[in-house]
């Protein structure tokens, strides 16, 4: 045994792999089994039209109610559309947008994670005040320098994506020497840059459909195993998005099947965290992916 392991700890982590846990608000919470994030967007230009809940409260704790009923394990609130084109939102509205519904959700649902999805350090901050669990930031810091710092503050699990530029400039910014290397590098900083701030769970998201072409997009779902030397837990985002239904000459409306495909496939590859828009159709899928892979 000593020529093959150096201590019993090597044994022990192959033997016994090391289960991948979060942390939030001094609730353990288990990725032993993928986990599935609805998606909330209290916006009213989200690229699924579906997917918005601007209408009320009331049409916001039934959507809400109806994802965990279907399996969501979080629920992602999010009041600012990162479609390319989408408009500027100030910060002030993204609050007034953001705040009531996470106050709503986690009074009417406490056991439910609750994620806000913003790259904004403001908005990060009263949202986790306001009872969200988790910091959701499609710039990993990139669009706020003091968002990293703050979540450190918080002690909340953060969810760092992979993007160049900004939602309105990402599409001009798909040029890569080697894609999946300068990935994994761009993330190895960015987790070394947020445990130096206090972060204890970084979550990272590869950024589908943000700074990357159709073809680019294909690429990295099929070599997403590779991400896993990372050693840090995966979510991904495709449900509906462009790269399902240009590719498909669909609409969003009608990529449920697409996106269906898709999400099997990211189990495969080692996706910890689904986001959707689906989560009774992701449900059944993950119940497939577990009988296949138990």
């Amino acid at each position: 045994m000593s020529d093959l392991f150096n201590n019993s700890s090597d044994f022990e982590d192959i033997v016994f792999p090391p289960k991948i846990t979060l942390t939030c608000r001094g609730k353990l919470v288990l990725l032993d089994s993928p986990l599935i994030m609805g998606i909330l967007n209290v916006t009213p230009d989200s690229f699924f039209e579906k997917s918005r809940v601007i209408k009320n409260m009331d049409a916001l704790l039934s959507k809400a109610n109806q994802m965990i009923e279907e399996g969501a394990n979080i629920l992602d609130v999010g009041g600012y559309s990162s479609r390319p084109g989408a408009d500027e939102v100030s910060i002030q509205e993204e609050l007034d947008r953001v705040v009531p519904a996470i106050e709503s959700i986690r009074s009417h649902f406490p056991e439910t994670l609750i994620s806000v999805d913003t790259f904004r350090s403001e908005v990060a901050k009263l949202a986790v005040k306001s009872g969200a669990d988790i910091v959701n930031d499609i710039s990993a810091g990139g669009l706020d320098s003091n968002m990293i710092s703050t979540v450190g503050q918080l002690s909340v699990p953060y969810i760092a994506m992979h993007m160049k530029g900004n939602p309105k400039t990402m599409q001009s910014k798909t040029t890569y020497e080697n894609i999946l290397l300068e990935i994994v590098s761009y993330f190895s900083g960015k987790i070394q840059e947020c445990y130096k701030a206090g972060i204890k769970d970084v979550i990272i998201d590869a950024g589908f459909g943000f700074s990357k072409t159709l073809d680019q997009n294909y690429w990295i779902l099929k070599n997403l195993s590779y991400f896993k030397t990372i050693q840090a837990p995966m979510l991904v985002g495709i449900s509906r998005k462009s790269m399902i239904y240009k590719k498909l000459h669909l609409t969003a409306e009608e990529s449920l099947n697409g996106s269906t495909a898709l999400n099997m496939y990211a189990l495969i590859q080692g996706a910890n965290i689904l986001r959707v828009h689906d989560v009774k159709e992701t449900k059944q899928t993950i119940t497939l992916y577990k009988q296949l892979y138990p």
